[in-house]
């Protein structure tokens, strides 16, 4: 009897097949956390001012110098349809918006050159000498001879290395004066002016050389360059947006790398590890780094490396840095402009061209 009533007692508390149905192989497994890499920057964007002047038939592009980055002067004097044709200039003061015509002293003449800097413009007009405007181009004075105008030669730095004598000179007005004493540099290449300090640096048996004076040229120190691999020809000292004191040493043909120098008291090498085999032209930045453009395209110098930059510069820049801190891109067939901070740069091509 009793087994008979546990008999339905153990039937009601079963539960059925306590095990869980196998998993379904059709269905997709669980795919693994994928983190995307960041997004590239933007590139720059870049504001056109194509800008198209009456100059007559058969001009080819001109030759455009930007003195800062508002002014500049454009010198039209190719036109391989005719022989003597007339040279022209443009000037304009809004950074290529709009550009206006100059009268030339002479017009015709073999193979005319531009030259500007801040407050002065010069031409060369072969065979008949140089004309130089320090009103922006609405009058000019004339001279002859192999040497340049002194207008011309004060308004390149108020220290200048004066070359047959090897000293440091410095212009007041249209008069220069020597320092007392002669920089201790064989050979100097140039002289520039940093935080209080002038700076000279040079080149002797493939070596660079340099030194410095805090007292204007008083006195001065030599300051060792660490002697970098490979024979330097020229070394040109340079001025950093912010102040430092810089040198950039070229190989003899030009055709390699340069060799990179900050001043920190003492002259430290700035390695550049990955950079391309050759560049033509280098400019100094903030804190430390290099722009550097070249065949390879443009790329930056820092922290001891070489990285390529987004910058809208192609092979054909050259790159140089103007007086008011603008750095400038020239091509045959354009000028690009970048003014601003590192990090927020604003970029203008300027593109000049016969109507």
């Amino acid at each position: 009897m009793v087994a008979l009533l546990l008999a339905p007692l153990l039937t009601g508390c079963s539960i059925g097949d306590v095990r869980r149905p196998p998993p379904d192989r059709t269905a997709p497994s669980p795919r693994p956390t994928v983190i995307e890499p960041s997004p590239s920057p933007p590139a720059p964007a870049v504001e056109l001012r194509d800008v198209r002047v009456p100059v007559g038939k058969g001009y080819e592009r001109p030759y455009v110098e930007f003195v800062t980055a508002e002014q500049a002067y454009a010198l039209f004097a190719s036109c391989p349809a005719e022989r003597d044709c007339p040279a022209v200039l443009y000037a304009t003061v809004d950074g290529g918006r709009s550009w206006r015509r100059l009268v030339l002293p002479r017009v015709v003449a073999e193979n005319p050159q531009l030259y500007a800097v801040p407050g002065v413009l010069m031409l060369l007009a072969e065979p008949h000498g140089r004309y130089t405007s320090t009103d922006g181009g609405r009058t000019f004075a004339h001279t002859n001879g192999d040497q340049e105008p002194v207008a011309w030669r004060a308004a390149q730095g108020r220290f200048q290395i004066d070359y047959p004598t090897g000293r440091v000179v410095r212009w007041a007005g249209l008069r220069a004066t020597p320092l007392p004493a002669k920089p201790p540099v064989p050979a100097p290449h140039g002289v520039v002016e940093a935080r209080g300090l002038l700076v000279v640096a040079g080149v002797d048996g493939g070596k660079p050389y340099a030194a410095v004076s805090t007292d204007r040229g008083r006195t001065w120190q030599s300051t060792p360059v660490p002697v970098p691999d490979g024979e330097v020809g020229v070394v040109r000292p340079m001025v950093g947006p912010d102040g430092e004191a810089r040198l950039v040493g070229w190989p003899p043909d030009r055709s390699g790398f340069p060799a990179l120098w900050r001043y920190l008291g003492r002259w430290v090498a700035v390695p550049a590890a990955g950079h391309p085999a050759r560049a033509d032209s280098v400019v100094p930045l903030t804190t430390g780094r290099f722009a550097v453009n070249g065949p390879d395209g443009a790329g930056v110098v820092a922290d001891g490396r070489y990285d390529r930059l987004d910058w809208p510069v192609a092979p054909k820049h050259y790159l140089t840095l103007l007086a008011d801190g603008t750095l400038v891109g020239r091509a045959p067939d354009e000028v690009l402009l970048a003014t601003g901070p590192v990090g927020n740069r604003r970029w203008v091509r300027v593109v000049l061209a016969p109507a």
